[in-house]
């Protein structure tokens, strides 16, 4: 599995310019306010799920938006929806929980994880991750993350929560 350091290395080869904030382990979105209040862009959560048909979602959202799983499954074409174990997790994604985050599709090269984006996420300038690890936040550019969906085959699914709606790529662009 690739760590923190190999994914530094991934940003730099890709010519994508971050920042790392170092930070006491945050283990939900309610926790570490100050620190984000002290890092720019939008902030997030992020969640590993495992539908009734065994396919496996990771949904990345701005950290204040809110996720019906019972109503998401038809939206993104899903069964039934439900968090997938913490060993799955890291079978699938190399993180444990806590430091689930969308840089973890650099660990699923087979693309086993459906990657659903959040369409705030997604129209943002700077978005925040943790870096493999729940003691750090990395800050990139959209376009700087979006160097990285592609250098790591992932093709985000964008969905607008709010109107609980698949968003076409094109309008994004």
């Amino acid at each position: 599995m690739k760590t923190r350091a190999d994914l530094i290395a991934l940003l730099d080869s890709l010519g994508v310019e971050h920042t790392t904030h170092e930070h006491p382990a945050v283990f939900r979105v309610g926790e570490g306010e100050a620190v984000k209040a002290a890092i720019p862009g939008a902030h997030t959560k992020n969640l590993f799920l495992k539908d009734a048909k065994g396919q496996l979602w990771l949904i990345s959202a701005a950290d204040r938006t809110v996720i019906d799983l019972k109503r998401l499954h038809p939206v993104i074409g899903s069964a039934r929806l439900s968090f997938g174990s913490a060993e799955l997790m890291e079978e699938a994604l190399g993180v444990t929980p806590g430091s689930v985050t969308a840089f973890a599709l650099i660990n699923d090269p087979a693309h086993r994880v459906r990657f659903v984006l959040d369409r705030t996420l997604a129209e943002a300038e700077r978005v925040n991750f943790h870096p493999l690890t729940n003691t750090a936040t990395t800050g990139i550019s959209q376009k700087g993350f979006r160097k990285f969906l592609a250098a790591v085959g992932a093709a985000p699914l964008v969905v607008d929560f709010r109107a609980m709606a698949v968003v076409e790529s094109a309008e994004l662009r």
